[in-house]
C-alpha cells in the first residue's frame, strides 16, 4: 500500500494549486470519508439579512441575519446609518444593499434617497454607497450578480414610475434605467432571474390608496421601460420588502388588498415566461409588510403587520419550498424585534438573480 504525503494542503478558494495529481487516485479507508456537497458557486453561501425596519413602537436601525437552508431565529448582523422603515433591498453574492427609506426624524425630507451596502459574509454595520435619482420610500429592488434595479416609490411629490440602477460591485449615485407602466409606491414584492427583474402590485395612484394586480418586467442587464407581465390574482400592495425566487420561479406574498386586507394569500410565477399569476398557498396568518429572502430552494418571509381590526406586529419567520406548492412551515423568529417588526427590506447572497 503507497503513502500519501503533501507539502502543504489549502483552502478551498486558495488562488494557489497547492498539490496536484496527474493520475487517477483511489483511496480505502476504514472510517468515515465525507465530501462538499452542492453547486460549487454556492458552498459557504445561504445567508439572508434583515433590515427590521419598524420595531414596534418605532423605527429601527437594526439589521439580524439568518441560515436559510436551516432554521432558527435570527442573529444581530449591525446597523444602518440611520434608522428607517419602508426600504427597499437588492444583494449580490457578496453584498447587500439598502435604498430609499422613511425616517421621521431627518430633515428637511422624512423621504430619503440614500443607499448603503453591507457585506453579507461578515458582520458589521452599514456602510454609504449613493444616492437614488429620487427621494422616495416604499420601493422594490431587483438583482443580478452585478446590478440592483430599483422601481416606483412614493415622493414627497406623489408616487414614482421610476427605475433607476447601481452596479453593485462599486459605489456610487443610481443612473436612470426606464419608467414602470405606471406610478407605483409600496409594491407587493421583486422578483428576479438572472436575466429578468419582476416587479407586482402596489399602490397605483398618489390620490387613492387602491390597489394593482399588474405584474411587470425588466431585463436586468439593459436599460429600458417595465414591459407587461400578467396578473397577480388579487389586486394587492404592502407585502415583501425583498425577493423570494429562485432561478425559475418567483413566490408574491400579497399582503394587502383595499380596504385594509389582512391576507395571507402567496401566488408565483414562472419567470422565464410571461402570464397571470398562480396560487402557491397561504401564510400562517393574514398580514402585510411582510419581508422576504430565498436561496435556490427556499423562500422565508419574514415579520409583518395588521392594522384592522387592530394593530399587531409580528416577529415570525416562516418558509417554503419554492419549486413545491402548499403552505408555510415554521422557521423561527426575529430576535432584533421582540415586539414585532414591519416594514423591513430583506435578501440574500443566494436569490434566484445570481
Amino acid at each position: 500500500m503507497a503513502n500519501l504525503r503533501a507539502n502543504k494542503i489549502v483552502g478551498i478558494g486558495s488562488t494557489d494549486a497547492g498539490v496536484t495529481f496527474d493520475c487517477p487516485i483511489s483511496l480505502n479507508t476504514q472510517g468515515y470519508m465525507y465530501f462538499p456537497t452542492g453547486n460549487t458557486t454556492d458552498r459557504g453561501r445561504g445567508r439572508g439579512f434583515y433590515s427590521i425596519g419598524f420595531a414596534n413602537p418605532t423605527q429601527s436601525d437594526n439589521i439580524d441575519f439568518l441560515n436559510i437552508q436551516s432554521t432558527g431565529n435570527t442573529t444581530a448582523f449591525g446597523s444602518l446609518t440611520t434608522a428607517k422603515y419602508n426600504l427597499g433591498s437588492g444583494a449580490s453574492s457578496t453584498r447587500g444593499i439598502f435604498c430609499g427609506g422613511y425616517d421621521p426624524t431627518s430633515s428637511p425630507d422624512t423621504d430619503i434617497n440614500s443607499i448603503e451596502y453591507i457585506t453579507i459574509a461578515t458582520t458589521g454595520n452599514a456602510i454609504d454607497f449613493g444616492d437614488r435619482t429620487v427621494v422616495g420610500r416604499a420601493i422594490a429592488a431587483a438583482s443580478s450578480s452585478t446590478r440592483v434595479v430599483m422601481a416606483g416609490g412614493y415622493t414627497p411629490s406623489g408616487t414614482s414610475n421610476v427605475i433607476d440602477f447601481i452596479t453593485t460591485a462599486t459605489t456610487g449615485n443610481a443612473s436612470d434605467f426606464g419608467d414602470l407602466l405606471s406610478a407605483a409606491n409600496a409594491m407587493c414584492t421583486s422578483n428576479n432571474s438572472s436575466t429578468r427583474g419582476i416587479f407586482a402590485g402596489g399602490n397605483a395612484t398618489p390620490s387613492s390608496p387602491y390597489n394593482t394586480n399588474v405584474i411587470q418586467f425588466v431585463t436586468m442587464a439593459s436599460a429600458g421601460n417595465a414591459t407587461d407581465f400578467g396578473d397577480l390574482t388579487v389586486n394587492a400592495r404592502d407585502a415583501s420588502g425583498g425577493t423570494a425566487s429562485s432561478s425559475t420561479r418567483g413566490l408574491i406574498c400579497i399582503g394587502n388588498s383595499h380596504p385594509n386586507n389582512n391576507l395571507n394569500t402567496v401566488d408565483f410565477i414562472t419567470m422565464a415566461s410571461s402570464g397571470n399569476a398562480s396560487d402557491f398557498g397561504d401564510l400562517f396568518t393574514g398580514r402585510y409588510s411582510v419581508s422576504s429572502c430565498s436561496n435556490s430552494n427556499r423562500a422565508v418571509f419574514l415579520g409583518g403587520r395588521t392594522t384592522s381590526p387592530s394593530v399587531v406586529y409580528y416577529n415570525a419567520m416562516e418558509f417554503v419550498t419554492i419549486s413545491t406548492t402548499g403552505n408555510t412551515s415554521d422557521f423561527g423568529d426575529i430576535t432584533g424585534a421582540t415586539g414585532g417588526t414591519g416594514m423591513g427590506a430583506a435578501n440574500s447572497d443566494s436569490h434566484g438573480g445570481l
